[in-house]
């Protein structure tokens, strides 16, 4: 492969290196877009399930263009990627994106940390693209993969929680999903304390408070320090900074809390967590386990687990999706 840029658009891009084998499987080629609070990824899956290329770039951040820049930046790495891999034709696409979406309508209706309002995702990128489309929610797109191909597979009801930018879940209930009309695994927007104030208008949302981003700017606050992340204000609680183990301990109770509130209304065999707070491994889930646990009376106890497809959960489950698409059109011919 070239080391030349071929788009002005993928000049910034970090790539990843092949898979050697196929998580997907055989199956269609197709494009795969994971639209994050922080990062966009964009993946080219080839007809044996293998990530040929991953792309990642900042998402953009323009108030209410930016549902308009966020596609300019799709567009330009899915051109970038079919300049690269001229070998691989893909059929169709996935595309995900962060806050409230309605999968059916295929819009983006609020984003509250990117700002975009009833923005058309789906037909925007068919048209740029080429392909159908298949659109959804980012944290069920990555729960998906979980679902087929992770931690969460041995389980028919269970939720996979995303804890980075924001906070959401998504639910699994005897082996389906449930979108709740896309309002369904909102769990970032329940509120579990008094304040601090949330992005959506609420006051103490669990995403105010235990968020990775809302760690740093709790601690932040707190201290008038300029830490730039959760894993920062980790490593200060666990080197006896008592500001840091105070943020990041009620971090915790706020999790445990909107955890039990998970529990009694679906009694999930397993509950399974990934996105960047997942990564503190120990010092996040035996902490909660143990909160939770307190919490708890007669209630079924989850099985607390990492996500374990990895970092890229979410293109594999936009690629998983896209799949999807062309068997249900395939299937209705």
């Amino acid at each position: 492969m070239s080391t030349e840029s071929v788009n002005p658009a993928v000049d910034a891009a970090v790539t990843a290196p092949p898979a050697v084998a196929g998580p997907l499987g055989s199956g269609a080629p197709v494009l795969a877009f994971d639209v994050g609070g922080t990062d966009t990824k964009a993946a080219l899956i080839d007809d044996a399930g293998r990530l040929a290329e991953v792309l990642r770039l900042p998402t953009p951040h323009d108030g209410p263009g930016t549902g308009d820049a966020v596609m300019r930046t799709i567009d330009g790495m899915a051109a970038g990627l079919r300049a690269q891999h001229p070998e691989i034709v893909p059929r169709a696409a996935g595309l995900l994106v962060p806050g409230h979406v309605d999968d059916d309508a295929g819009i983006g209706i609020f984003a509250e940390n990117l700002g975009w309002h009833d923005f058309p995702f789906r037909d925007r990128a068919e048209q740029s693209l080429g392909l159908p489309v298949s659109f959804s929610h980012d944290v069920r797109g990555a729960g998906e993969a979980e679902h087929r191909l992770g931690a969460a597979a041995p389980f028919r009801d269970v939720v996979v929680m995303a804890i980075g930018t924001g906070i959401a879940g998504a639910v699994f209930l005897d082996g389906r999903i449930h979108t709740g009309g896309g309002m369904a695994g909102e769990m970032g927007h329940s509120r579990v304390a008094d304040g601090p104030a949330c992005a959506c208008g609420g006051m103490g949302c669990l995403e105010a408070v235990a968020s990775a981003a809302a760690i740093a700017r709790r601690y932040n606050a707190l201290t008038g320090a300029e830490v730039h992340g959760a894993r920062e204000v980790l490593a200060r609680a666990e080197a006896g900074d008592d500001a840091a183990r105070s943020v990041w301990d009620s971090a915790v109770d706020a999790l445990a809390l909107d955890l039990s509130h998970t529990v009694a209304l679906l009694a999930p065999e397993a509950i399974v967590i990934g996105g960047g707070l997942a990564q503190a491994g120990p010092a996040l889930f035996g902490p909660l386990a143990e909160k939770l646990e307190r919490i708890l009376t007669f209630q079924r106890r989850p099985v607390l687990l990492p996500a374990s497809v990895g970092e890229n959960a979410g293109v594999i489950g936009a690629g998983l999706r896209a799949r999807d698409l062309l068997a249900a059109a395939e299937a209705t011919s």
